[in-house]
């Protein structure tokens, strides 16, 4: 199995799982808050939609996704939450969830089909198939991850989150440089430690630099959807220290995070 053909399927693992936790849900469960300020779970399946649509987009209809682009540019802090309302003031849960199946369908059997070599444009750099894919995964698992935690429900860690892990530590001077800072030179070494007791590593043994912890809970950092003090992930040197304060495995402005257990608990 190539490696494109191995991760859509990961992705379209990740996207069925999710479906089963939404498929059945009660239309009210739909307008139920998340983790994500001002979005229901509505609007976590929405995104999803959108972001798979432009996606397909990019794949098939490059230029028209420069489009795309010059709405991002134009509106950089907003334009990922007037999409996800705009879908969700036009859509009933069914036929949203109808257009979100509809859509990762269609962009699965695009990637599955895209020519040896192919880059896709995005709002970072152009990536390659697997690239997408992995990215795709990424959003779908995170954005699961608010619904889950809306629903009160323990997803079972999978791996699948080999892929989330792999794209935050590539992300990472995509993360210093949304912020306008230099990012170190050196390679950092880091080693995640999966449930089964598997240790993930990535960068040189040598590295003065490192990041460990459990596999889960570097996912949920870059993908900040937890706060770095309920997390037990450790960092060794300066700046593997700043780099977990601002990682993110996401293209876009830096995102606002989530606040720690404790402060969230006292607001409530």
């Amino acid at each position: 199995m190539s490696d494109v053909a191995a991760v859509v399927d990961d992705l379209r693992e990740e996207s069925d799982e999710l479906d089963a936790l939404v498929g059945t849900l009660e239309p009210d469960r739909w307008r139920g808050p998340t983790p994500a300020e001002g979005w229901t779970v509505a609007h976590q399946i929405a995104h999803l939609a959108w972001t798979d649509e432009v996606a397909l987009l990019a794949a098939t209809e490059p230029d028209r996704f420069g489009d795309e682009v010059a709405k991002a540019l134009a509106a950089p802090e907003a334009f990922v939450d007037r999409a996800a309302e705009a879908l969700v003031a036009a859509h009933a849960p069914d036929a949203l969830l109808s257009r979100w199946r509809d859509g990762r369908q269609r962009l699965d059997k695009v990637l599955r089909d895209a020519p040896a070599g192919t880059r896709i444009p995005w709002y970072g750099p152009p990536m390659s198939v697997a690239s997408m894919a992995t990215a795709r995964l990424m959003e779908t698992w995170a954005h699961g991850q608010d619904i889950a935690d809306a629903l009160g429900a323990t997803r079972t860690p999978t791996a699948r989150l080999r892929h989330v892990a792999r794209i935050g530590v590539r992300a990472r001077n995509y993360a210093y440089a949304v912020r306008g800072i230099t990012a170190p030179s050196e390679e950092f070494r880091v080693e995640l430690r999966t449930t089964e007791g598997e240790v993930i590593a990535y960068g040189p043994e040598s590295a003065g630099q490192r990041v460990t912890g459990p596999l889960l809970d570097f996912c949920l950092l870059v993908t900040q959807r937890a706060h770095r003090t309920d997390l037990a992930v450790t960092a060794e040197g300066r700046e593997a220290d700043q780099w977990l304060s601002i990682a993110q495995a996401f293209a876009g402005p830096p995102g606002p995070g989530r606040l720690p257990r404790a402060e969230r608990d006292g607001l409530r």
